[in-house]
């Protein structure tokens, strides 16, 4: 297997750069939490031009049909820029519905999607929840009545795909966001800029996408997605915090020269690599379908997560006294760690995931 992105992968990473870093970033993210808008709609319209949101989308519905690695390549400046759209909302709502969704459900929603007419969003939580393997929310005659939450990118979109209580345990089902019986409202999460809402339904039509099958695979790759975003984020902390430790003066010399603030810059760089070779070997047994997926994406949902607490926590720790302020651009990762470490379940869940992976791939 090839440990590297390909050439065309490499060169949207390159586009989409050179576009997030013109156009998003921390001014931006700063923007957006001190605003009132779910997203920034500007920003959206011209990822949308761009066809950013038909990525994944096969031609037969409008889209580009383009690989696994272009997909996680756009999470990844994503998360890097920390732009305030619902961009990985999309593209982990368009790999639920090519994965688990029937001809019928893929015509409706991704000719919309691959437009950005639709934007779609995913939500497990049910507050309390801590394991995307359990719901409180059952289905019965093809209505539920719950609440999730937090569900990111939840206000502004018009579709959401959650789990519920299916024949055969958790499965996806579709909610349109337009429907009677549902309703959404914003709640306030330790992420200012990636808002999140709430979604109560009152005996609301629901439509089963896939099975509980169909939602374990979709999880492994929604996992693979997540772990390129939060590397994203994690290189621009580290990025941030290096160049502040270049810069910063303190007892007659720069920070940076300070073997303990050196180790820990390299504590953040070995942490970022590991997570990265984990993450590329899940978008390899991603686009090839391999069996090993599961223990892949597991591996690198638990690294890419270590990679960014660490890295998020020191970025903090290393600006000293300004980066526990307001002002200071620290905040915004180590928040978006919060978030991430969350919206797909706990890292000792997928640690959990990884060890039973690994022992029936040793039993066979």
């Amino acid at each position: 297997m090839n440990f590297d992105f390909s050439d065309d992968a490499k060169t949207m990473r390159e586009s989409a750069r050179k576009f997030l870093d013109a156009n998003a970033g921390a001014a931006i993210a700063r923007k957006s939490m001190n605003g009132t808008a779910t997203y920034d709609a500007d920003l959206w319209k011209a990822v949308i031009d761009l066809g950013w949101t038909a990525a994944r989308v096969p031609e037969e519905f409008g889209g580009v049909g383009l690989t696994a690695e272009e997909s996680c390549v756009l999470a990844e400046e994503a998360g890097r820029s920390l732009a305030p759209i619902p961009l990985t909302s999309v593209l982990a709502a368009t790999e639920a519905l090519l994965r688990a969704g029937s001809k019928e459900q893929q015509a409706c929603w991704l000719p919309g999607i691959a437009e950005g007419k639709v934007i779609a969003c995913v939500g497990w939580g049910e507050g309390n929840a801590a394991s995307p393997s359990t719901a409180a929310l059952t289905v019965k005659d093809g209505k539920a009545s719950g609440v999730k939450l937090p569900i990111a990118d939840l206000l502004g979109a018009q579709l959401a795909i959650i789990t519920a209580n299916g024949p055969k345990g958790v499965q996806l089902y579709l909610v349109d966001l337009g429907g009677a019986g549902v309703k959404t409202e914003l709640v306030e999460t330790l992420d200012l800029v990636r808002r999140s809402g709430k979604l109560t339904l009152d005996n609301a039509a629901v439509e089963a996408l896939g099975d509980a099958d169909a939602y374990q695979d979709w999880l492994d790759r929604a996992a693979i997605l997540a772990a390129f975003e939060a590397l994203g984020t994690t290189a621009a902390s580290m990025d941030m915090t290096v160049a502040y430790a270049k810069d910063r003066v303190a007892f007659g010399q720069r920070i940076g020269r300070y073997q303990g603030v050196k180790h820990k810059c390299a504590d953040m760089y070995i942490k970022l690599e590991l997570a990265r070779a984990h993450a590329l070997h899940g978008a390899w047994a991603m686009g090839a379908d391999a069996g090993e997926l599961r223990q892949a994406a597991s591996a690198a949902r638990v690294a890419s997560l270590d990679a960014l607490s660490f890295t998020a926590e020191e970025t903090v720790q290393l600006h000293g006294g300004i980066g526990f302020t307001w002002e200071s651009d620290c905040q915004f990762y180590y928040r978006r760690n919060r978030q991430l470490a969350s919206a797909l379940g706990s890292s000792a869940w997928w640690a959990d995931r990884l060890v039973r992976a690994l022992e029936r791939r040793n039993a066979a």
